[in-house]
C-alpha cells in the first residue's frame, strides 16, 4: 500500500463496484434501457441492445450516443431506465465501515444518474460515508472516460488529483484517472494488475480490510 501514502482523497464508481455485478438489479437497469431504445429509436429489441452496447462502448454510456444521435431527453431516459425496486439491493454495514474508515475525503463518481445514485447509496447504507455524489448530470452529461469528466469532477469537488485514488470496475476508465495523477484500482472478477491498473480485487471488502485494518484496530471501529 506504499502508493497509497499520503493519499487522502477516496472516488468510487457506483455500478458494480460499490455493490457487486451478480446484482440483478443491473440486468434489470439494462433491460430497461433496451425497451427505452426500442421505443426511441422504433427498432427491435435485439436492435436495440446493440444500440445499447455500440453507444456504451464508444461514449462510456449509452446515453450520449441516444443524445447525439435520437435527441434524447436525458432526465426522461434517466428516470425511466432508473424506475426499479432496490428490494435486491442488500444492505452492507461492513461496507459503510470500511468506507468511512478512510481517512479524508470520500465522494462517489457514476456516469449514473443523481437520484439513482443516491437511492442506491441509502440502500446500500453508505451514503452517510461520503462527502459528495458526482453524477452524470453535475458533469454535463460528459461521462468518464471522458478528460473533460475528469476535469469537472476535479474542479467541483476541488481535489487534487496526486493525493486522490479511484476504484472503478472500467480499466478504461481507469486510464484516464491515471492521466491526471489518480491512484488506480480495479474491481471485478478476473481484475488484474498491468498498464495503468495499480491494484486489483475481486471486491472492494478485502481491499479495503487491508488498507483501513491498522485505524479500526487502533481506534476499535470505523468513525
Amino acid at each position: 500500500m506504499m502508493r497509497l501514502a499520503g493519499r487522502d482523497v477516496w472516488v468510487f464508481d457506483l455500478d458494480n463496484t460499490l455493490y457487486p455485478t451478480d446484482n440483478t438489479i443491473y440486468d434489470q437497469i439494462g433491460e430497461r434501457m433496451t425497451a427505452y431504445i426500442a421505443r426511441l429509436a422504433g427498432v427491435s429489441h435485439d436492435d436495440a441492445l446493440a444500440l445499447r452496447e455500440k453507444y456504451f462502448n464508444a461514449y462510456g454510456a449509452t446515453l450520449v450516443g441516444l443524445v447525439r444521435h435520437h435527441n434524447a431527453d436525458p432526465a426522461d431516459f434517466l428516470a425511466d431506465v432508473h424506475d426499479v425496486s432496490l428490494d435486491v439491493v442488500t444492505p452492507d454495514p461492513e461496507l459503510a465501515q470500511l468506507i468511512s474508515a478512510l481517512p479524508g475525503r470520500r465522494i462517489v463518481f457514476t456516469n449514473g444518474g443523481r437520484a439513482y445514485a443516491h437511492a442506491i447509496l441509502d440502500r446500500i447504507g453508505v451514503a452517510d460515508a461520503f462527502e459528495r455524489v458526482v453524477a452524470l448530470e453535475d458533469v454535463g452529461f460528459v461521462p468518464k472516460p471522458e478528460r473533460e469528466a475528469f476535469a469537472r469532477l476535479i474542479a467541483l469537488c476541488d481535489i487534487a488529483p496526486e493525493r486522490t485514488t479511484m476504484f472503478e470496475d472500467h480499466a478504461r476508465n481507469l486510464e484516464t484517472a491515471a492521466e491526471f495523477g489518480f491512484a488506480t484500482v480495479l474491481v471485478g472478477a478476473g481484475a488484474t494488475i498491468g498498464g495503468v491498473v495499480q491494484y486489483a480485487t475481486p471486491r472492494l471488502h478485502p481491499f479495503l480490510r487491508a488498507l483501513t485494518a491498522p485505524r479500526i484496530d487502533r481506534e476499535g471501529a470505523a468513525p
